[in-house]
């Protein structure tokens, strides 16, 4: 036995441990980028389907072994046209992922503070008087095909204005707000739907919306129920409800201001909100 795990480890070397441990990697990133997707279990067919494969050429089946084969060859391609959503999905989240991650254009302190307390101001006014309001803050992946189903405005930020985009009666109300740079550049634009199944059946089209845009950008998005007033937070595919205004403003001083390392991701979030609750809980 002990001869028999020498001549298998004696020609292994640095290299093929480095080549292990990247495959290793990457199967670990592509089974977490399919969980919880349509993905998840059309490639536990597609493992059926190989293993069945084997198992009818060590059988000597030759009639469903070549039947099983020639699947497999097709199947190669309808791979490709099943998991579209999900290799695009893919892609984009690779082409987000960088190794050091480029910090946010750094704003003015001053003029950062003055677009949160904006911001902070029309959010508590929508949760007061339940107007639903979905805010997205364009971040390093550009949202201009997002842009072009809505209005250009390009204006000055102010609760003033975006009290006049959200109040029903607004041409634009029921669509999204696109900030970039500290700027409401476009209002009345339509988001993808998320096609997560495991969202509560409670969450209405804006909330599914936020989701979506998450899932295909960098982008964080604030969203105001208009039936009940609560403001939740989406970002990487993921949604943060009932959040307190407090913790709202923290997390978009800290986008602001690059106080915080803000990645996009939805567990940098998470921590930022769970800190600050945290902290508040300490203090009372």
């Amino acid at each position: 036995m002990r001869n028999f795990f020498e001549n298998v480890f004696s020609g292994v070397g640095i290299t093929d441990v480095i080549d292990i441990i990247i495959v290793a990697f990457v199967i670990y990133k592509l089974l977490g980028l399919i969980k919880q997707t349509r993905a998840e279990q059309l490639m536990k067919g597609v493992l059926l389907l190989v293993v069945a494969t084997f198992l009818s050429g060590f059988f000597n089946l030759h009639t469903i072994n070549w039947l099983l084969n020639g699947a497999v060859m097709l199947g190669a391609v309808a791979i490709l046209v099943v998991f579209q959503p999900e290799l695009r999905r893919a892609l984009e989240y690779m082409g987000r992922s960088k190794i050091v991650k480029a910090p946010l254009k750094q704003m003015d302190k001053e003029k950062g503070k003055q677009i949160t307390a904006h911001i902070i101001k029309a959010l508590e006014t929508f949760s007061k008087d339940r107007v639903g309001a979905l805010i997205v803050f364009e971040r390093e992946t550009s949202l201009y095909d997002i842009v072009e189903t809505g209005t250009v405005v390009d204006a000055q930020l102010s609760e003033q204005l975006l009290g006049n985009i959200f109040y029903e009666g607004s041409p634009l109300h029921d669509g999204a707000v696109i900030i970039r740079d500290g700027r409401i550049y476009a209002a009345g634009c339509v988001l993808p739907l998320t096609r997560n199944n495991t969202i509560s059946k409670e969450l209405g089209t804006r909330h599914r919306a936020g989701i979506g845009i998450t899932e295909n950008s960098d982008a964080l998005v604030i969203i105001v129920s208009e039936e009940t007033g609560i403001i939740s937070m989406a970002s990487d595919g993921q949604l943060s409800r009932f959040l307190d205004i407090k913790t709202v403003e923290k997390t978009l001083l800290n986008m602001y201001l690059n106080t915080g390392e803000m990645s996009g991701t939805m567990s940098l979030i998470t921590k930022l909100i769970n800190k600050i609750r945290g902290k508040k809980d300490a203090e009372q």
